[in-house]
């Protein structure tokens, strides 16, 4: 497929800048692929689309404050932005910039705390040795990133983390998870609808822009994951019974749909580099909650391949024309 079979037109002014308040307040419109029908509605309503006995799955990993800012002893301004735990103390990293941060270059970040590159990989990244080997004590020098296309300085950081959000490894949110209040899961429950966890440690290369003409010619970064056995029990339950297994946002997708390639286990946990797009065969996941996603993006061609190309083509223009709120901090799609 080429790439720009996934372009759209959208107004800049329809990025959402900020969170709404309360967070299941945001708009949703309902995408039901059998019969093409799109509803508007709001996000709260989404109980009334969710029967007893289906399994809603959510990931709840937790966005580290990954930023951190720091200088070179001369005196020069840095980012370094965490992307990965090697070790006890020693990370995976973006610097910038980076063109003259060598290995044995020191950067001293904020009120003291070193970090010296130690070796230059092949993409850019740096592996940085930090002078602790305490995570939590790395991340109190560091800040919740944001994505770039938001421009609003006093967003609350703590708006970009699910109310689920409780294992730390993600560099960005899982933002269909967003939405959800504690007092929306604990109505579902009350319905008798299930709940089912994942984690699938967000990286940057879910966002890097697709730069390949044809589709499948791009190479998605891999992303570590786990379904635990408590998981793979109730999906196995929940597809005995008939009933659906709806996935919270694109990281529960891959997620799902790896194990579905993988040899059956009781559990599952490692890498993924799981790449959808048209055509597509889905195994497990029966319905999604997401928002909605960049031109020309790898989340896009992902709903694209679940719902269809063209009914997706019909939703977002739709969406530009009803003004509704798109990206991390956006509105939210049901595609049933």
């Amino acid at each position: 497929m080429r790439l720009d079979e996934f372009d759209y037109f959208l107004p800049k002014e329809l990025i959402a800048q900020e969170p709404v308040y309360p967070r299941d307040n945001s708009r949703l419109m309902v995408i039901n692929r059998k019969t093409k029908e799109i509803e508007h509605r709001i996000f709260r309503d989404i109980v009334e689309y969710i029967n007893e006995g289906d399994l809603l799955v959510l990931n709840t990993t937790k966005v580290i404050p990954a930023r951190l800012l720091g200088r070179k002893i001369t005196g020069a301004r840095v980012e370094v932005f965490l992307l990965e735990r090697v070790a006890d103390g020693v990370w995976k990293c973006m610097v910038k910039p980076g063109a003259k941060l060598k290995p044995g270059v020191e950067v001293v970040i904020k009120d003291g705390l070193k970090a010296k590159i130690v070796e230059r990989n092949s993409d850019g990244t740096r592996i940085v040795e930090f002078g602790t080997k305490s995570d939590s004590e790395i991340f109190s020098y560091g800040e919740i990133p944001l994505p770039p296309y938001i421009e609003n300085p006093d967003v609350d950081p703590q708006r970009y983390q699910t109310v689920f959000a409780k294992e730390e490894g993600a560099v960005a949110a899982p933002t269909a998870g967003l939405h959800f209040t504690e007092e929306l899961i604990e109505k579902l429950r009350s319905k008798g609808v299930n709940f089912a966890e994942v984690v699938l440690h967000v990286g940057l290369g879910t966002f890097r822009p697709v730069k390949v003409e044809s589709v499948e010619d791009h190479k998605m970064e891999e992303e570590f994951f786990r379904v635990p056995r408590e998981t793979v029990e109730l999906i196995e339950e929940t597809k005995s019974e008939g009933k659906r297994v709806i996935a919270v946002g694109t990281t529960v997708v891959r997620t799902l749909e790896t194990i579905a390639r993988l040899p059956k286990s009781e559990a599952y946990s490692g890498k993924t580099d799981l790449f959808i797009y048209p055509p597509f065969e889905f195994k497990i996941v029966d319905a999604l909650i997401t928002n909605f996603h960049l031109p020309k993006s790898t989340l896009l061609m992902l709903v694209s391949a679940f719902s269809g190309l063209d009914l997706i083509k019909k939703a977002y223009k739709i969406a530009v024309k009803e003004r509704y709120r798109f990206f991390s901090f956006g509105d939210a799609c049901f595609i049933i």
